[in-house]
């Protein structure tokens, strides 16, 4: 069952603005592994956290860095989760991440699903 769902798009060259006038902001929003990608990857996984904080439907209190993703061995993209996301996570019922990133014109768009399962006190 679907607990919820979130898009979000980034335009790449605008995030490079805001990072290169406000340095620190890729330690505030991103893990160490992260930190080290290229803009448009960085603008891509901003894209995916907004998407999960919205298909949680934003709680207050989100710590971005307690979202992050990974890319598996064919790479495909894998919302991970701790702390203030895992706990919102857990309230809602969501047990799987389906996340998805795709990159034109510019823009870097993300889209996830959290799936729940059938039952939980939250349906």
């Amino acid at each position: 069952m679907i607990v919820g769902t979130g898009v979000d798009i980034v335009d790449i060259a605008r995030f490079e603005r805001q990072v290169a006038r406000t340095p620190r902001l890729v330690e505030r929003l991103f893990v160490p592994h992260e930190r080290e990608l290229p803009p448009r990857s960085l603008a891509a996984r901003f894209a995916v956290k907004e998407a999960a904080a919205k298909a949680l439907k934003a709680p207050p209190g989100m710590i971005w860095q307690d979202c992050w993703v990974t890319n598996d061995a064919d790479g495909a993209p894998h919302l991970h989760t701790t702390g203030t996301v895992a706990e919102e996570q857990r309230r809602r019922g969501v047990r799987t991440w389906h996340v998805t990133i795709s990159h034109d014109g510019g823009m870097a768009v993300a889209f996830v699903v959290a799936e729940g399962q059938e039952g939980h006190p939250h349906d």
